[in-house]
């Protein structure tokens, strides 16, 4: 079967089902989603799923650029493996796993079963003065990345998400961002709670950046010079769900700079993508239409971590219930309306 005559049968299904046609508006277009990406008129509901943290820390955060010292990237890591923030909170409302991955935090940690290391350094040098990284640390944060859904397909996760730690990071997202094209002044915004002069510093540290930095030559020289660890390992593991077609959940600013990277990489990674919620942070929105993704949720929330996305998880489970459950016109003995 075609992807094509898949969509056409995943529409038929949604439309002979007890309901107007496309009254059920945007969890119509999530099952159909989830069924090209399982390639499956009656997509599968998802036994095991996990949100993956990438953790770590951004050499730019000496510049004050955040509310909070980078000390907070390790103590977060540790609240996260211990249970007690809130993607733990959600996760175990939706029935969800919760990693950690060390792309490259400042610290040193104990093993966990919870964690992953894959550290690529601790820390990435200050991109307002020099790169953030060379070329061959930020070919292998993406494969880092790669490996983790590996192991998460080993594991039997049908169904993840990308969360991010790392004091800096919407710094580095933005920078990553201007970049790869976008205006500068519809993206800058607070992440953490800043005064307007500390985001007045974080608007200039970011053109300081672009200035020192240009030309970009590829999403690969981008993420060298002002990316970050575990931003290169999100678009990796964003990469390999596509390769794997294992749908995959981004989060808020961060998660989805990571998305542009892969969608710069491979442009179908898209088709795998879902966007869990649409952040308060006001560049979010910018970078969600650039890929033509609707968020699921808008709660007007910008902790990160993957809340928003595994927070997503139960409607995309309501969306796959609905295809599989409902009744259609002809079982339920009801008669179907006329359709213009």
């Amino acid at each position: 079967m075609t992807k094509k005559e898949l969509e056409n049968k995943i529409n038929e299904r949604l439309n002979s089902l007890t309901k107007p046609k496309e009254s059920l508006g945007f969890l119509e277009d999530i099952a159909l989603k989830m069924g090209k990406i399982q390639g499956k008129v009656l997509p599968k509901l998802p036994e095991k799923k996990a949100v993956f943290v990438f953790a770590g820390d951004h050499g730019v955060t000496e510049e004050g650029v955040s509310a909070y010292p980078k000390e907070v990237t390790a103590q977060m890591v540790l609240n996260f493996l211990n249970g007690g923030a809130a993607i733990n909170v959600f996760s175990r409302h939706v029935g969800s796993e919760v990693y950690v991955v060390d792309a490259g935090v400042d610290y040193d940690f104990p093993a966990h079963e919870r964690l992953l290391n894959k550290k690529v350094g601790k820390g990435t040098k200050n991109f307002s003065k020099e790169p953030a990284m060379s070329r061959e640390e930020a070919e292998k944060s993406i494969e880092y990345g790669k490996e983790i859904v590996r192991f998460a397909k080993e594991k039997g996760f049908e169904l993840v998400a990308v969360g991010d730690m790392g004091i800096g990071n919407t710094t580095t997202a933005t920078a990553i961002a201007v970049a790869l094209g976008h205006n500068l002044s519809e993206l800058i915004d607070i992440g953490t709670a800043i005064t307007g002069q500390q985001l007045e510093k974080k608007e200039a540290v970011v053109r300081q950046a672009i200035s020192i930095h240009e030309p970009f030559m590829d999403p690969i020289d981008v993420l060298s010079k002002v990316g970050s660890y575990c931003l290169g390992e999100m678009a990796g593991f964003i990469l390999e769900c596509a390769q794997l077609n294992i749908p995959v959940v981004i989060d808020g600013f961060p998660t989805t700079a990571a998305a542009l990277i892969a969608a710069q990489l491979n442009p179908e990674v898209v088709d795998c993508m879902f966007a869990g919620h649409r952040s308060k942070v006001k560049g979010h929105r910018v970078l969600l239409d650039a890929l033509n993704l609707r968020p699921i949720l808008d709660l007007d929330m910008r902790l990160g971590e993957g809340t928003g996305a595994v927070l997503s998880f139960s409607i995309i489970e309501a969306a796959i219930k609905m295809i599989n459950e409902m009744a259609t016109f002809d079982d339920a003995n009801v008669s179907k309306g006329k359709e213009k």
